[in-house]
């Protein structure tokens, strides 16, 4: 069993509570960021929308907005959402080509592999439209593993990520660290980018 395979039914079990603990969007300064590098009606791919709290606020700001998840509780949720449109995938789905003009990975690329990530990362270059718009948010630290409910993450420096999104054509327009606490109760340090493709 991959840790995919172990993390989607967790999400799947805890979509309810993760929609109430994210209801208020907590990186919407980001958000804002993001969409103020898009032009009017952009193309905007939610990649690991969870229960879709970014999705519909793209939505609402006039962006035609695909959201993907591989949870379809989180799905189910997200599909609740006027102006979204879902579907039911893993990251490796992505094999689009010049289709967006902006890709939002808000703690999503955390839960795969270290290995698998620099693939990711040229599918969403690749999936960008020339010059398009990546946000990335990861957790920072070593190593990889669970945490207190099972979920799988890979852990990140903030010079590892940052060389990796070179590695993938990216260049990193903004930064921005912070810390919280999780929904397994944990408190953490996180790092946001926003990426030109």
């Amino acid at each position: 069993m991959s840790e995919a395979d172990r993390t989607i039914p967790i999400y799947d079990a805890q979509a309810g509570a993760y929609a109430v603990r994210n209801a208020e969007l907590y990186e919407l300064p980001q958000a804002q960021a993001f969409a103020g590098g898009l032009p009017s009606g952009a193309h905007i791919l939610d990649f690991g929308c969870g229960p879709g709290q970014y999705a519909e606020w793209f939505a609402t700001q006039g962006f035609e907005v695909e959201a993907w998840d591989a949870s379809a509780e989180m799905l189910a949720l997200t599909a609740r959402h006027e102006g979204v449109a879902t579907r039911l995938a893993r990251f490796d789905a992505l094999e689009a080509k010049e289709v967006y003009d902006g890709i939002w990975a808000n703690f999503s690329l955390l839960h795969a592999e270290r290995q698998e990530l620099p693939d990711l990362l040229h599918r969403i270059h690749r999936a960008l439209k020339p010059g398009g718009v990546f946000h990335i948010a990861m957790k920072l630290g070593e190593g990889a593993g669970p945490d207190k409910l099972g979920r799988y993450y890979t852990y990140y420096g903030e010079a590892e990520l940052e060389d990796l999104l070179h590695a993938a054509r990216f260049t990193v327009q903004d930064r921005r660290l912070f810390g919280g606490v999780g929904l397994d109760g944990t408190a953490g340090h996180y790092i946001t980018l926003l990426c030109h493709g």
